[in-house]
């Protein structure tokens, strides 16, 4: 190929089809394995699902399935062999036609084929409903799934192991019908499925591997490992690796892809600094890579998606939003970009189709299945052409359907290839093969069968448009209004700034990790919690002495717990505060540690008063009850700097602040048209922000007036919505749903809501809404919902690039509440930036989130400034109703003894001289130079380490030639 020959795919175009087209009403599932969980034959597509599939059954392997338009969920076709005995499959895979017909909807079948989950899947290259499944209950299964006209088998028609751990990675073979390639733990074995054993392991793998995947022509197989090393082995001559090299220097997930020729393949991975990066083999030369190509630091791994009769590699990136396209030109070394597409929703998986199943004629060069939460997208890229005609230079000829020969000849040494066939609809020879490993079963006129799986050539998506140019990425914020002048208040290092001129600018927080406490410090036994609050309350509340946890008693029962007395709840009874009436929200004062608000449904406040000792017996009295609202209570929240004031929104959409030390309603306000789903005071206590169910936020004075000060458009979702004041109060971050139930984060101005938010992140897709606990000393907000098990972490900004992710916390079960704690509870020698209380069905334990720091034995005053004494009140509600206006005092948390890091001395660098082999050894000048971008990239970020120029003292200018 010329070096200046022009690509014919330099005018690609993604285009995303209708909604209409997409499979949707799914349930996917995200099982955590190597696998890419979709794959599609020419006539059907398997996916991963979360459904869970009950059936009578005997043997354990009796195939469940649901047809979603006529039968109910849960409802079983078929018979089964011995009812009586329930077995449930974790494993569940939804299987559904590649192609509809006409304006029927495709329905979605639910095979319920492993006990354990689903970990990688592939359809034969030759039989179109040959299915192999690897699941982690460590066996392999290959299925006939049903076609028209044929019954419902009662189970797998082969079960291959089982192994010694979860099955990572299945392929069959490309040219032979019957062997098949699996990957468990450090095993990777070549089966002859007839025979049901392995004729080969190959050896040499010293962790997990991530990746096998075979060379186009059958004769090599190439593996990728969490050593970091990339191996080839020929397994019909040993069992060793023929080759190796370190691949990528991160042991995060890896993948790879042949071309159409032995000689050169791709891997995916990440580097040193944790960046995506793709890079491009040549065998041949397998000492470094023919070229390298890094993408951007999102922790979602890379499946790369190779069609080797065009050269073009799609990669998409689990949790992502957008599909970058590239052409594999190993002639020029090159990844020559092609084309980028941002999705609508959340990848979860992708697989693309076979090519002897695109429309050519209307020049349908790659087709990607995009797996959502609840869709299957299918994603088409064109070359357009003026012309309606075959264009033999865009579609040569394909492998066919036909094998090349039986397991036994190729294990001899054979090495026939698959007969190519034309992709030209006036050329095409209707061959259809049917594998000997499962034969089909007979045709019954009684049996349940799937839709029927028409053929043609329609474009899938003929007619659509192509996504808006406002499209938001869920996986990095869009701008979407200018930024404020003001700065981030954190300053940066020289080096610093360079490290962000080369990959971005990124949080001090981002390697923060969060711990759950011994459990020694751990409430246990918790009994008869209230876990259905509504959805505008956090669940529970604390301050630094006490959590007040709702109970599911009548009577609307609050138990209040010590947190200075940890460990087992006795079995009898607690102590409780009787409020008569269903809890609907709770808070503590933040100025009198003892004083809890409730609000009810009955539309009353009650102020209940605990004792210093705790609560010992049970309370019916409250010390006082505010009325005033007609409706029942969403929210309550204190004044942060003025003593006795409170905040409540309700039914009656109104909200009043009252004056607890008078009893009385104060200020009352109103212009909301639906629900407030939140409110919140402004730092310096002047005004209040509210989100509202009718798609608008409102910003309050209200000591000037009862009508908002400010509106501007909220989130799409009408399912809930959160919202706080960030960044000095300069900013306002709403969590809420946009108009497809993605979970989102909004970014505005406080001074200019009606332009709408200066920034949109979209985070994932989940029924609850997001709680944010924002930290205003390090600007850092923990998101999480009821019922979810991660908690997100980001670094906010009032300028571009306004989000800054840090690392999230995450845990095997799930929470029903998240608070933060005062920062007066941090251990500041362990450099604990937040404390905060996890709420689960039985228990209350303490989370800590710490920053790994080198020097502890230091202050770290850039992370703990001065912080505001929230336990203290500036004013009196008669002063702030007045007119008063005053700031917080602060107070330094060094503790005693403790010296700040920023008057440390410095260390001296030890220099560290390189062995005398360094110049010995011989090695091309390629390699120098990879070398030293390595280790200075490497050494980029961390200023007291040596330059790595001074450890090359004595050398020659000659020699940087």
């Amino acid at each position: 190929m010329s070096r200046f020959k022009v690509s014919k795919f330099r005018h690609t175009e993604a285009r995303l089809p209708r909604r209409e087209a997409w499979i949707s009403d799914i349930r996917a599932g995200t099982t955590p394995s190597c696998g890419s969980h979709i794959k599609s034959s020419c006539s059907l597509i398997a996916f991963n699902s979360d459904r869970a599939a009950l059936l009578p059954s005997g043997d354990g392997f009796f195939l469940s399935i649901f047809y979603t338009s006529s039968v109910t969920e849960g409802s079983c076709v078929g018979q089964a062999p011995n009812p009586g005995l329930i077995t449930v499959f974790r494993g569940v895979l939804g299987i559904v036609p590649l192609k509809g017909q006409g304006e029927d909807k495709r329905h979605v079948i639910y095979l319920g084929c492993h006990s354990d989950l689903v970990t990688d899947l592939d359809f034969s290259p030759f039989d179109d409903f040959l299915l192999a499944t690897g699941s982690a209950d460590r066996t392999m299964k290959l299925w006939r799934l049903p076609a028209a006209g044929q019954v419902l088998p009662s189970g797998p028609g082969l079960v291959l192991g089982p192994e010694d751990t979860q099955v990572e990675v299945l392929q069959f073979h490309p040219t032979v019908d019957g062997i098949l390639l699996s990957a468990a733990g450090m095993a990777v074995k070549v089966w002859d499925v007839a025979k049901q054993q392995p004729l080969t392991e190959l050896a040499a793998h010293r962790d997990l591997v991530q990746g096998a995947v075979w060379s186009r022509d059958g004769a090599l197989v190439s593996t990728t490992c969490k050593d970091k090393h990339l191996r080839i082995f020929d397994p019909r001559a040993k069992p060793e690796a023929s080759q190796s090299t370190q691949a990528h220097e991160n042991s995060r997930d890896s993948r790879l892809a042949w071309t159409s020729t032995q000689e050169h393949l791709v891997s995916t991975g990440f580097n040193q600094m944790r960046e995506r990066e793709v890079k491009l083999w040549d065998t041949r030369h397998f000492s470094s890579a023919l070229t390298s190509l890094t993408l951007d630091t999102s922790p979602g791994s890379l499946m790369p998606l190779l069609d080797p009769d065009s050269g073009l590699l799609v990669l998409a990136g689990k949790g992502e939003s957008q599909l970058y396209c590239y052409e594999v030109v190993p002639q020029q070394m090159a990844l020559s970009p092609v084309t980028q597409c941002l999705l609508e929703s959340v990848l979860r998986g992708a697989a693309l189709v076979p090519r002897r199943a695109l429309a050519v004629m209307g020049c349908e060069v790659l087709r990607v299945l995009q797996l959502s939460d609840t869709a299957i997208v299918p994603i088409s890229y064109h070359v357009p052409r003026k012309a309606v005609e075959f264009c033999e230079d865009l579609f040569p000829d394909t492998a066919g359907c036909m094998p090349s020969s039986e397991p036994h000849a190729w294990w001899a040494g054979s090495n026939q290839q698959v007969q190519r066939v034309s992709l030209n609809p006036a050329c095409q020879s209707h061959h259809n093969f049917t594998s000997r490993l499962v034969p089909p079963a007979e045709p019954s006129p009684d049996a349940v069968q799937p839709a029927d799986l028409p053929t043609g050539d329609k474009d899938p998506s003929e007619g659509f448009s192509s996504p808006s140019s406002s499209l938001i990425s869920p996986s990095t914020p869009s701008s979407l209004g200018p930024s404020l002048s003001s700065t981030s208040g954190i300053g940066t290092s020289p080096s610093q700034r360079s490290l962000q001129s080369l990959l971005g600018p990124s949080s001090k927080f981002r390697h923060a990790h969060g711990t759950v406490l011994h459990r020694d410090s751990h409430i246990t036994n918790l009994k008869g919690l209230n876990l259905t609050t509504p959805g505008e309350s956090d669940g529970f509340c604390a301050n630094q002495l006490r959590v007040a946890v709702p109970l599911l008693s009548s009577g609307g029962q609050v138990a209040v717990l010590e947190l200075r007395k940890p460990g087992r709840l006795p079995d009898t009874a607690l102590p409780t505060l009787q409020n008569g009436t269903a809890v609907t929200d709770l808070a503590w004062d933040p100025f009198d540690p003892h004083r809890l608000a409730v609000a009810g449904e009955d539309a009353r406040i009650r102020l209940w008063r605990v004792p210093p000792e705790g609560l010992e017996e049970v309370l019916t009295t409250p010390e006082a009850v505010l009325t005033g609202h007609t409706e029942k209570i969403y929210s309550l929240r204190f004044h942060p700097l003025a003593a006795d004031l409170l905040a409540s929104s309700s039914y009656d959409l109104t909200i009043r602040i009252w004056d607890l030390q008078a009893g009385v309603e104060r200020l009352r306000l109103q212009g909301h048209r639906d629900q407030i789903f939140g409110l919140a005071w402004s730092p310096n206590g002047q005004q209040l922000a509210t989100v509202c169910k009718d798609g608008c936020l409102r910003v309050y004075e209200p000591r000037s007036g009862p009508e908002p000060l400010q509106e501007g458009p909220g989130p799409e979702g009408a399912r809930g919505a959160r919202i706080v004041w960030v960044c000095d109060g300069h900013c306002l971050l709403v969590s809420g749903f946009d108009s497809r139930s993605e979970r989102q984060l909004l970014l505005y101005s406080a001074k200019a809501l009606a332009g709408g938010p200066l920034a949109v992140l979209g985070l994932d897709v989940a029924p609850s809404t997001l709680l944010p606990s924002y930290d205003p000393d390090t600007s850092l907000v923990l998101l999480t919902g009821k019922g979810d098990t991660r908690v997100f972490l980001y670094e906010l900004l009032p300028e571009a690039p306004f989000f800054l992710e840090c690392n999230s916390f995450t845990s095997p079960e799930p929470h029903k509440g998240f608070v933060l704690l005062p920062k007066t509870e941090c251990d500041v020698r362990e450099v604990e930036f937040a404390r905060c209380l996890r709420l689960r069905q039985t228990s209350l334990e303490p989370v800590a989130f710490r920053l790994p720091r080198v020097r502890k034995e230091f202050f770290q005053d850039d992370v703990f400034p001065d912080t505001a004494v929230s336990w203290e009140p500036v004013l009196s509600a008669k002063d702030w109703l007045g007119g008063a206006n005053r700031q917080p005092r602060f107070l330094s948390l060094q503790p005693p003894g403790m010296t700040p890091v920023s008057q440390a001395p410095r260390e001296a660098p030890a220099r560290r001289a390189p062995s005398s082999a360094l110049y010995l050894e011989e090695k091309s000048d390629q390699q120098k130079k990879e070398e030293l971008l390595n280790a200075m990239v490497a050494k980029l970020g961390n200023r007291e380490d040596p330059l790595p120029q001074d450890s090359f003292e004595g050398v020659d200018e000659d020699e940087w030639d």
